[in-house]
C-alpha cells in the first residue's frame, strides 16, 4: 500500500536556512545568486562581489532575520524540495522600483518572483504544493492578494537563471491574468497574474 507524501511549507527563517540552501545551492557555491537579485539593488549586488567569499550567503542570511523572511521552503516527507521567493511587493526592492513591471493598482499585494524545485524532484508535483504553500503563508500574514509575473512559453523555458514560472502553473493555483508587463524572460513577455485572497 502506497502512502501519500506529507507536504509542509515554512518561511525561511534562520533555522531553516540550510534547507533553503539545499534546494537552491546544494554545493554552497559562493558565487551563486542566492536568490538575491530582486531583493537588493544592482549596486548592492555588485558590492557583494562574486570572487569566492561568502558575502552573498551572509546577505541572504540577514534577509532571513527580517519580520517577513524572503520566501518559503516546501518539504515532502520532511525533505526540503522547493523554494519560492515571496513577500510584500514593497519589500522586493527591484520589483518595487521597476519601470517595466508596474503595479496593477494600489492594492498592497505580495509578489512571487522566483520558483525553484530541487534537482531530482522535478516533474513530481512539487511546484503546485510550493505555490499553494506560499499563498497560504501570504494569507496568514494578511496579504490581500498574491501576484506573479510568469511567461506563457511556446516551448521549453530556459531554466539557467531564476524560474519565474509559466501561466499554466499559476492558473492551476487559482491565479488569473490581470495584465501584461514590459519585461521579458527567455525573450517572452511576462504577464501579471493575481490570486485575490480577501474581498
Amino acid at each position: 500500500m502506497t502512502t501519500e507524501p506529507q507536504w509542509q511549507t515554512h518561511p525561511v527563517t534562520p533555522d531553516r536556512f540550510e534547507d533553503f540552501a539545499d534546494v537552491i545551492n546544494r554545493n554552497r557555491r559562493a558565487t551563486h545568486c542566492w536568490c538575491l537579485s530582486h531583493r537588493l539593488t544592482a549596486a548592492e549586488i555588485t558590492e557583494l562581489g562574486g570572487d569566492g567569499d561568502d558575502q552573498r550567503e551572509r546577505a541572504m542570511r540577514a534577509l532571513c532575520e527580517r519580520a517577513h523572511p524572503p520566501g518559503v521552503v516546501t518539504y515532502r516527507d520532511g525533505e526540503p524540495v522547493g523554494w519560492c521567493n515571496i513577500g510584500p511587493r514593497a519589500e522586493i526592492t527591484r520589483l518595487h522600483r521597476s519601470t517595466l513591471m508596474l503595479p496593477t493598482d494600489d492594492l498592497p499585494v505580495w509578489s512571487i518572483v522566483c520558483v525553484a524545485v530541487r534537482s531530482g524532484h522535478r516533474r513530481q508535483g512539487v511546484s503546485q504544493h510550493l505555490i499553494d504553500g506560499a499563498v497560504a503563508y501570504a494569507a496568514a500574514h494578511g496579504a490581500p492578494a498574491v501576484e506573479s509575473h510568469p511567461v506563457d512559453p511556446d516551448g521549453r523555458m530556459d531554466l539557467t537563471m531564476a524560474f519565474v514560472g509559466t501561466r499554466a502553473m499559476f492558473e492551476r493555483a487559482g491565479f488569473e491574468v490581470v495584465g501584461t508587463t514590459d519585461a521579458t524572460a527567455s525573450k517572452m513577455p511576462r504577464l501579471t497574474m493575481r490570486r485575490t485572497l480577501t474581498s
